[in-house]
């Protein structure tokens, strides 16, 4: 039997920042928008998403004189993504 996919995480870029935050606990904006192409008013609109799932932390700080912004993963981010890449696997049997 298939297990339900999260549809939070059922998303391309959602689930491309999931997994660069599991393997690496926390990462700047820049990073996350470099690596997953997406365009900053969008990858800040799935960060929210995210964020108000208390799937991630979204802290902003300066660095110098410029913006930082830093997003770490949650306790309930990691649980919320094994359970999602275990229900994936069922697909796969």
């Amino acid at each position: 039997m298939f297990k339900p996919l999260n549809p939070l995480l059922n998303t391309e870029l959602r689930l491309a920042i999931m997994s660069l935050l599991i393997a690496n606990g926390k990462a700047e904006f820049n990073y996350l928008k470099e690596k997953t192409g997406a365009t900053a008013g969008n990858l800040s609109i799935q960060l929210q998403k995210l964020k108000d799932a208390k799937y991630l932390e979204i802290e902003k700080t300066f660095k110098g004189n410029y913006p930082l912004t830093t997003v770490t993963i949650t306790k309930e981010g990691t649980a919320a993504f094994k359970e999602y890449i275990s229900a994936l696997k069922t697909y796969f049997k």
